[in-house]
């Protein structure tokens, strides 16, 4: 399953208590914002750096990964006004995440041509990702009110992803990989437009949106990629 788990960053925006920030308050706010998200792939890629050495452990206990993966999301929703300690809890996850992703990049490692794949969807995606966010600064509609269609859309998603770990479908994969691309896609938009409007609750929350957008978009791809691009010698 592509989906990545955004309930913590969907509340800083869904849930936000509308905060009156002034002109520079608002700029700062971007900054500290885009700052954070810049660290966070950084985290994440030394996750992901890390884990692939030891994919096959990592796949051995997925599970209690997952569990600690989702503890220092919850945990940061408690400790996200805590200076020192939100940004601790917060690079936490971030790691987990990228060795989370570490079965799947070995899994591609392994293919044919599998680093060319690797650095094909990372490309695509910042492609995307950067084509998006444009977009959303220029453009004049308003995506900032599209929170309950998209978060209905992830949630359907992640239902068809369930059912597809039991039915095993290809063509389902591919399908729900490629919603996944285009759903993330518009919340890069959306997210990136609260960004911008000050809407997120703290730096922290927009960032961790931006990475999970950035996150799911790419391991869709890089799975599509995978299924397309990639022959097994």
């Amino acid at each position: 399953m592509a989906l990545y788990d955004r309930e913590y960053a969907r509340e800083g925006a869904f849930g936000y208590e509308s905060a009156h920030r002034g002109d520079a308050q608002i700029v700062t706010f971007v900054k500290d914002t885009y700052k954070l998200f810049a660290a966070s792939m950084m985290a994440g890629a030394v996750g992901a750096y890390v884990g692939v050495p030891m994919a096959g452990t990592i796949a051995s206990y997925f599970w209690p990964l997952f569990a600690l993966e989702i503890g220092f999301l919850i945990g940061l929703h408690f400790v996200k006004h805590k200076p020192g300690i939100n940004l601790a809890v917060m690079f936490g996850f971030v790691f987990m995440t990228g060795l989370m992703l570490a079965p799947l990049l070995a899994r591609t490692l392994g293919m044919s041509g599998g680093a060319t794949i690797i650095g094909n969807a990372f490309a695509m995606t910042s492609v995307v990702f950067g084509a998006m966010s444009f977009y959303a600064i220029k453009t004049t509609k308003d995506f900032t009110s599209y929170g309950k269609p998209l978060m209905i859309a992830m949630l359907v998603i992640v239902g068809f992803s369930i059912l597809n770990i039991f039915l095993g479908n290809p063509i389902l994969h591919v399908a729900i990989s490629g919603v996944v691309v285009i759903l993330f896609s518009i919340m890069v938009i959306y997210d990136t437009q609260n960004i911008m409007n000050g809407n997120y609750e703290t730096p922290i929350d927009g960032a961790l949106a931006l990475y999970l957008d950035f996150l799911n978009i790419f391991t869709a791809l890089l799975q599509l990629f995978g299924i397309f691009g990639g022959n097994d010698e």
